[in-house]
């Protein structure tokens, strides 16, 4: 298993950012700044990016600001709490890549319970600190603890940045740092 995130074998899982869901979690506005932020360098970087909607009937559609980030091929509905169980990834772009870096909501429930099949079936999980969140602050702690001790990285936002840049001093680099690295 490779212990540094490779643009080439990540793709980027965003799980359940939606609407009626989004403005209950803890500090919602600065885990959605940061789901955003890492769609937008991934999208920038190559690294092909995905989303999910739980019972999107029920909870409501992604956040609009966000949804516009993906194009409708890269969107699966579910109503599994996994993504994995629920087979909802399948097809998706990226897909087929062994390095998942997940973000969204919530921590506690889809979303660990995404990392944990996807390290079950072999997939090496990277779960992005700030920009994952839940109702209780508490929960979200408790599930990081708990993928951490599942063999998931826990990981911040920079750190998923500069891996997938690899090295300093190429024009993607200095792209990067100027919109991004501020």
């Amino acid at each position: 298993m490779a212990m540094l995130m490779r643009a080439d074998d990540s793709v980027l899982l965003v799980v359940d950012m939606q609407g009626k869901l989004l403005t209950l979690v803890d500090d919602w506005q600065r885990v959605l700044d940061n789901v955003m932020w890492l769609t937008r360098v991934a999208q920038r970087i190559g690294v092909p990016a995905m989303l999910t909607e739980q019972y999107p009937k029920g909870l409501g559609r992604t956040q609009p600001d966000l949804a516009a980030l993906f194009p409708p091929e890269a969107a699966a509905e579910k109503n599994h709490f996994s993504c994995v169980a629920g087979q909802c990834l399948d097809g998706l772009p990226g897909f087929d890549r062994k390095q998942v870096v997940v973000c969204g909501i919530e921590s506690h429930v889809c979303v660990m319970q995404t990392c944990l099949d996807l390290r079950a079936s072999g997939r090496e999980v990277f779960v992005v600190a700030e920009a994952v969140s839940s109702r209780s602050a508490d929960d979200k702690r408790f599930a990081l603890e708990r993928m951490r001790q599942h063999g998931i990285d826990i990981v911040t936002r920079e750190m998923v940045c500069f891996e997938w840049l690899h090295q300093a001093g190429t024009d993607l680099f200095r792209d990067i740092s100027k919109n991004f690295l501020r």
